[in-house]
């Protein structure tokens, strides 16, 4: 039965060892021969990993990186979404997906390697010539012309994998795995300050809010009064008119500020995998808002904190070992088959014991000797692949360095001219209570008021933003340190029991 070896237990059992002796022999004695051809030599492609030892002058014993995202975020609401967007997200939860696939892609690439068994029956009718040496016996037998043939049993297959190819395209394939979990933790960064950016920008815009509807206060009360002013003759109706019209500016603002509001908690619900709903937040005042204390650690710690960076070098690894398996399918290969069960021309005696017991086994070896091209061509394949992994590990690791000395940056400069902003809104609001009591005293023109008034609005819409500006630069930091995915459940230390014994195997 396909080709294997059958035999009736009458015959000596000895023959099964001397197949298999056989077939190691004829193996041996090829490769001796030197009719195996050299496979390409390996040059392993290895990624540059020196960083410089600070950033721009600026290092920490710590990294701000490695503090779990609830302790790093103090806003409850802000933790409430995020903890919302971790369960609901659904980009995140396609990540996750994708991790079940590369685990079973582990499965499978593992039973590659080990025996093969199946059970298997048939049944059919088989008719040979007369003119044939079987013909004329099955005519003579009482098996007749037609033979019905009936049978079942256990078929088992299994390439032995000497070589280690099989095993490398596993370790390989669990690597991915790894990396595929680095991919989702970079995910859940990216996700994390995303949602914390967009709730200081509700939190700004808040703020922007209350900053217009004061200020529209108080221009209602300097419009009654220049009205009164021109009523009792002290002024022109040019002063009505003009306060009138920046109080309209000032009111029409109000509504692109509200849509600007819907939107954004329209964003956040969408990150959070919900349907629109209010978003609650903090009632505090966003200009007393403190960004939090920053510490960049040292360079190094970026490669093995930064799950793009983690994943990338789990990447090179998973090619490198591609390379190995490639490299080794220029190698003989070596398997066993066997069947272990019953067959008769008579169903009513399918299953005597031992005359319709039927069992085989076969070792065979298989080396390419021409039409190599597909094998080198894979080779080839894999290798180019490895390099760019080795690229692609080396642009991670800039950038990432990039990213923290350009946040650095950005938060330094930021604080500075918060400060600075600050100062000026003081020194304009001075200038607001000046030249409103001198209008209100006839002693000053009311286009000074005005323009006191709109440079004010406009310094003190120009601090929120910067301080929304500030509160974010400080979360993007966080995670270009790779923080973020640290105490969301998703770890490979609280993944399922499943998980951990493919990630314990691994590391094996």
């Amino acid at each position: 039965m396909n080709g294997i070896l059958e035999t009736k237990p009458g015959a000596k059992a000895g023959w099964v060892g001397r197949a298999l002796t056989a077939t190691l022999v004829a193996l041996v004695a090829t490769m001796a021969t030197g009719c195996i051809p050299k496979p390409p030599k390996r040059i392993a492609h290895v990624p540059n990993r020196v960083v410089p030892d600070t950033f721009a002058g600026l290092s920490d014993t710590r990294s701000a990186g490695l503090i779990p995202w609830r302790d790093f975020f103090k806003d409850a609401h802000l933790v409430a979404l995020i903890e919302a967007a971790l369960k609901q997200n659904q980009e995140l939860n396609l990540a996750i997906q994708e991790t079940v696939v590369a685990s079973a892609e582990i499965m499978a690439r593992r039973g590659e390697y080990l025996p093969k068994v199946g059970f298997g029956a048939a049944t059919g009718v088989e008719r040979v010539g007369a003119f044939t040496s079987q013909g004329k016996a099955d005519e003579r037998s009482e098996i007749g012309p037609n033979l019905q043939k009936y049978e079942f049993g256990l078929y088992s297959s299994w390439e032995i994998d000497v070589w280690g190819r099989l095993r490398n395209l596993a370790k390989a394939a669990s690597q991915r795995y790894l990396a595929s979990i680095e991919g989702r933790n970079f995910m859940v960064t990216r996700l994390v300050a995303e949602i914390a950016g967009k709730y200081y920008e509700l939190l700004a815009l808040d703020r922007q809010l209350k900053v217009v509807t004061d200020n529209i206060a108080l221009q209602e009360q300097s419009l009654e009064l220049a009205r009164a002013q021109f009523q009792a003759g002290r002024a022109t109706s040019a002063a009505p008119a003009r306060f009138e019209a920046n109080l309209r500016a000032m009111q029409s603002s109000l509504y692109t500020i509200q849509q600007r509001i819907v939107e954004t908690e329209n964003e956040l619900n969408f990150l959070a995998g919900r349907f629109p709903q209010r978003i609650d937040r903090a009632k505090t005042n966003f200009l007393d808002s403190q960004p939090a204390a920053m510490a960049v650690g040292v360079p190094a710690e970026l490669l093995a904190n930064r799950p793009d960076v983690r994943q990338a070098e789990l990447e090179l690894a998973a090619a490198g070992l591609d390379v190995d398996a490639a490299r080794k399918a220029f190698y003989p290969s070596l398997g066993i088959e066997s069947l272990v069960g019953y067959q008769s021309f008579d169903a009513t005696k399918l299953i005597n014991t031992p005359d319709s017991l039927l069992f085989g086994i076969l070792g065979k070896a298989f080396q390419p000797l021409l039409n190599r091209k597909g094998i080198m061509a894979d080779y080839i394949s894999a290798d180019s692949r490895e390099m760019q992994a080795v690229i692609h590990y080396e642009r991670a690791v800039l950038t990432a360095f990039v990213e923290v000395s350009n946040r650095v940056s950005l938060t330094r400069n930021l604080s500075q001219g918060f400060q600075l902003k600050q100062q000026q809104v003081d020194r304009l609001a001075q200038s607001v209570n000046i030249s409103t009591e001198l209008f209100n005293l006839n002693r000053a023109e009311y286009l000074e008021v005005l323009t006191a008034r709109r440079e004010l609005l406009e310094a003190q819409q120009e601090l929120v933003e910067m301080k929304q500006r500030q509160m974010v630069a400080t979360v993007t930091l966080y995670q270009a340190l790779g923080g973020g995915w640290r105490g969301t459940g998703l770890e490979p230390a609280d993944a399922t029991a499943a998980d951990q014994k493919l990630t314990q195997g691994v590391k094996n």
